[in-house]
């Protein structure tokens, strides 16, 4: 389960070291992590990690298939997920170590920053390939946050990008060895520590009013 540690101004959320699926309880904790990042007074940033092969591996599709009768309300608490971290009010760096794939992808899409192992490891939107289109809320996210061009060979060939290849597609913003993913993330996060607050919420708000409108849409989040 995701565990929150501090060092020094910069919070870590360490997502597991499994698949990191979007179950209702990961995403429970995962909610209550933020809850004290945004209580927390003062300078901080929040770097995501993880450990093992995975960064994350999205919805927790063994799950949606046993509940069926809850699969809005679940769309819905990812969506949720998504709008808070794309407006949370600090600095947010994802350190992508392993395998970023479907919801996880979008994941680190809400964050401001990422940073990704260079030599293995994928970032991959797969929709395409397991016919699951994406919400309405998803394609916003997504498109909000790449280039059109990138985006589109994304989302509709499903590409696999290496490190080398995501950072040079805008996908993140740094590819560095294995060794040094969360110690960059953690550097770019402290640099930014003194932006939290307010005034950057409202920036981050303000920015992406049309994609959060769209994940906030409870009225139809499956289109």
């Amino acid at each position: 389960m995701p565990s929150l540690d501090r060092q020094d101004n910069v919070f870590i959320l360490d997502l597991g070291d499994g698949e990191n699926r979007f179950h209702p309880d990961w995403l429970s904790a995962v909610g209550a992590a933020l809850d004290e990042v945004e209580k927390a007074e003062g300078p901080r940033a929040l770097v995501t990690a993880a450990s093992g092969k995975f960064y994350s591996n999205g919805l927790d599709l063994d799950w949606l298939f046993a509940h069926a009768d809850q699969h809005q309300d679940y769309v819905v608490s990812v969506h949720e997920l998504f709008a808070r971290m794309l407006s949370l009010p600090v600095v947010t760096v994802a350190a992508l170590q392993g395998h970023t794939f479907a919801a996880g992808a979008m994941f680190s899409l809400a964050q401001d920053f990422r940073v990704m192992r260079a030599d293995r490891g994928y970032w991959c939107l797969p929709e395409a390939d397991i016919n699951i289109p994406f919400t309405p809320g998803m394609s916003a996210l997504i498109q909000s946050r790449l280039a059109p061009r990138t985006a589109h060979e994304a989302m509709l060939t499903a590409r696999r990008y290496g490190g080398t290849e995501a950072a040079a597609a805008g996908i993140v913003d740094r590819a560095v060895t294995e060794e040094a993913v969360r110690a960059t993330a953690i550097e770019l996060a402290q640099a930014q520590v003194n932006k939290a607050g307010d005034t950057l919420g409202t920036i981050k708000s303000r920015m992406y009013a049309p994609a959060l409108a769209t994940l906030r849409d409870t009225t139809a989040p499956l289109g």
